[in-house]
């Protein structure tokens, strides 16, 4: 498989692809260790992409997210 393509058979894929779909309140932690939230609206191979509660986008290169977690209930969202 080429290193361009989108594997959609990894567990990570489907996971942030779930995430998309039902849009879910997300956190992700950057190894910077600055937490960034809100909804993930796409993904490709390299980036991933947040709309906050001010409606802006965030743009987010995978390699740069040290976790990714739903915020649920409870969570302060």
């Amino acid at each position: 498989m080429s290193t361009t393509e989108f594997d959609i058979s990894l567990p990570s894929i489907r996971y942030v692809q779930n995430l998309i779909k039902k849009a879910t309140p997300t956190e992700l932690k950057l190894l910077t260790g600055e937490i960034v939230t809100g909804k993930i609206i796409w993904q490709d191979q390299y980036c991933v992409c947040l709309v906050d509660e001010n409606t802006q986008q965030i743009t987010v290169w995978k390699q740069a997210i040290a976790y990714v977690k739903e915020l649920g209930v409870g969570s302060g969202e």
